[in-house]
């Protein structure tokens, strides 16, 4: 089986022989839909539970909290910005030349980059309940692309008694080793599980619209003492709206005639603490996502101090889990059983605790000095080239002379 150059080629020969998973048929297509991740209109035939809130909360609909959608972005292309390679079980030697490799740093297909692919699988698996999924196709078992297909196109069941994975794409069975999965803690998105306070999330950011926009409080009342007929009450609110309300009517003088009186309604202690509620809402989702609130830009008790230990502690609990959850689901899916025993992916961890250029330097400079790294293994820190006598471990800081001593002179004499 040899694959073709072109799109359009690589189709037919996959479809022949077996090897794409779609098949050829006379039938009419029909496209399947999966209640693993059901689209929203999916949710509401089915009758989707809602929240206590009362929100029906899907992840399209999560997706519209900023919070939800920050939490999942700062994860997600975090994760994918970060450079990988293929490396040796002891991390020794970097297999550049290795087609995964090139899938990954490159384009994963001819529509994907191998950032986007990264930064959609870990969107999937944060937001649905089956995860991330994609199919790799191989030649001669050699993986030549990689494909996300539209969530529920592949589906997943597991064994009730050992755990294990049984893949279907479009319901055909499809061998584990084809396939990249990424799995959530507890089986569960974290989406899922932080349904309820996304659907207050919801409401609250659902009901300050309705404030701003059409009035969800009325700021007070018109009461008349001597009553009014319909056509009366319907005149005068009609004239009190013309006059009060609108973009253009703020500081017109109110003129009210028998008896009438304006009543303005006050907030309760709930709608004073409007703001409040909505900003502890953003705090639960970002417990949810394990991402600490300045990075949703939640700032009311962030300091120069704390922002920078906040960032440590989104490296260690948040993200690295994640990191590594990822390289082992692409080493299963891109390397075979053989290959798996010398093949490891690992993502540059660097990238993202690189401090500034003038703290780097004073650390690099100090264990020179301590001779615990060498000149060149400093200069690839930086990026730069090595240098003859650079793999020497000597403190530069400490002069050596191995001629004779200078002579002294006598200035007076």
């Amino acid at each position: 089986m040899v694959g073709s150059d072109s799109l359009s080629d690589r189709f037919a020969p996959r479809q022949n022989a077996g090897m794409w998973p779609f098949s050829k048929s006379s039938k009419p297509e029909i496209e399947n839909k999966s209640l693993t991740s059901p689209e929203d209109w999916l949710s509401e035939i089915f009758g989707a539970v809602p929240t206590i809130s009362g929100a029906t909360i899907t992840a399209e609909t999560a997706l519209r909290v900023p919070a939800v959608n920050s939490a999942i972005r700062v994860i997600s292309e975090a994760a994918a910005s970060l450079d990988l390679s293929v490396k040796s079980a002891d991390e020794k030697t970097i297999y550049a030349d290795d087609p995964a490799a090139a899938l990954l740093q490159g384009e994963a297909n001819e529509w994907t980059s191998g950032y986007e692919l990264i930064r959609d699988l870990v969107i999937d698996a944060l937001k649905q309940d089956a995860g991330g999924l994609a199919w790799v196709n191989r030649v001669e078992g050699r993986p030549i692309e990689i494909i996300r297909y539209r969530p529920g196109v592949i589906t997943v069941e597991y064994n009730q008694i050992s755990g294990e994975p049984q893949y279907k794409i479009n319901d055909r069975p499809e061998p584990a080793a084809n396939i990249i999965h990424l799995r959530s803690p507890f089986g569960r998105c974290p989406l899922t599980l932080a349904r309820e306070a996304i659907g207050v999330a919801f409401v609250l950011e659902r009901h300050a619209a309705r404030l701003f926009g059409r009035g969800a409080r009325p700021s007070g009342a018109l009461m008349f003492p001597k009553g009014m007929g319909e056509e009366s009450i319907k005149k005068a609110r009609a004239a009190w709206r013309l006059t009060h309300e609108g973009d253009d009517t703020g500081g017109r003088t109110a003129i009210l005639y028998d008896g009438a009186e304006f009543t303005p309604f006050t907030l309760n202690s709930t709608d004073a603490q409007f703001l409040e509620n909505r900003k502890f809402q953003i705090l639960e989702i970002a417990r949810a996502f394990r991402v600490p609130p300045s990075m949703l830009f939640e700032l009311d008790r962030a300091t120069w101090s704390n922002t920078e230990q906040m960032g440590r502690e989104f490296l260690v609990y948040c993200l690295e889990p994640w990191l590594r959850a990822l390289e082992g689901a692409l080493r299963r899916g891109l390397f075979l059983t053989d290959e798996r025993k010398d093949r490891v992916i690992r993502f540059d961890r660097d990238d993202l605790t690189r401090a500034d250029l003038n703290t780097r330097a004073t650390v690099i400079n100090s264990l020179i000095s301590s001779r615990t790294i060498n000149p060149n293994e400093g200069r690839s820190w930086l990026g730069l080239q090595p240098y003859d006598g650079g793999d020497e471990f000597a403190n530069p800081n400490i002069t050596t002379t191995t001629g004779p001593a200078p002579k002294e002179t006598n200035d007076a004499a």
